[in-house]
């Protein structure tokens, strides 16, 4: 493996990723990936060679392996892994054409044409989709995978002894499987881990669309505030025009002359007049 470009691709994942996402790949690379890859192979290595039968009938053990082993744990994990890792680098190869068309741009329109993207790696538009199809994708295969689990073997458990009566066998045999405790704890562990990497999925998925629909609603609200603001703004604008009008009407009025006592009526007929 090229760590080199598996690092890459990890700070790429983690730099377009929300928080929730940085806790998702922490918890798949971790405790998943590096357990499946140190502990897990080693645990599952001889599963075949050490599943023993009291029988000594030739290809009795084999068919009771196969019918109580129809696919390894580590293969199904194996498989898990890649399919829930892919919808992340579907991200990235989004990210990775955004910037390839914004360089374009820039070769064809010049520096002062604009441009495409103010932030290729900002989830808007179909970016965002990407994003959200991603996390639908990562928690549906975990989920498939969990119920694959549970379909092949019940309650994610094994037992010690299995009882086989299939064909080459005589009659039927008992079963040995090896290491049963020490698998089951390393199986519920790695069921723990995907339960726990699809509540994250959900709760992010969550979180981008209840953002989104703030972002949606934000706009609307302002104009609904603007629109019942502006009453009130009218009101006060003409009662301002009032006012500023009969301050006018007052400082434009002729002053009244005093009454003299020699003429008293001097006033009334002038405004009579």
């Amino acid at each position: 493996m090229n760590w080199g470009m598996f690092e890459g691709l990890l700070s790429g994942v983690n730099k377009y990723s929300t928080a929730f996402g940085r806790i998702w790949l922490s918890l798949v690379f971790i405790f998943r990936v590096l357990v499946y890859l140190v502990t897990a192979e080693r645990v599952w290595s001889d599963d075949h060679k050490d599943f023993d039968c009291n029988t000594r009938q030739p290809g009795c053990t084999n068919v009771c392996f196969d019918q109580f082993f129809p696919v390894s744990h580590v293969r199904l994990w194996a498989l898990q892994l890649i399919l829930v890792t892919c919808p992340s680098l579907l991200v990235l190869m989004h990210v990775a054409y955004r910037e390839a068309q914004e360089k374009k741009h820039r070769q064809a329109a010049g520096e002062g044409g604009g441009r495409l993207y103010l932030d290729p790696g900002k989830k808007r538009g179909g970016l965002w989709w990407t994003y959200v199809c991603s996390l639908v994708c990562k928690a549906g295969v975990d989920a498939a995978f969990l119920c694959v689990f549970h379909s092949f073997y019940p309650k994610y458990t094994l037992p010690r002894v299995v009882k086989c009566h299939i064909a080459p066998c005589p009659n039927t045999v008992d079963c040995f499987i090896s290491k049963p405790s020490e698998k089951n704890i390393f199986t519920l562990f790695m069921v723990t881990t995907a339960v726990i990497c699809i509540l994250l999925n959900l709760v992010e998925l969550a979180y981008l669309v209840g953002k989104r629909c703030r972002e949606g609603l934000a706009p609307r609200t302002a104009r609904a505030e603007g629109a019942c603001r502006c009453p009130d703004c009218a009101t006060s604008s003409r009662a301002g025009r009032d006012l500023l009008s009969g301050d006018l009407l007052l400082l434009g009025s002729d002053p009244q002359p005093p009454l003299s006592p020699d003429h008293p009526r001097d006033h009334v007929k002038k405004t009579i007049l």
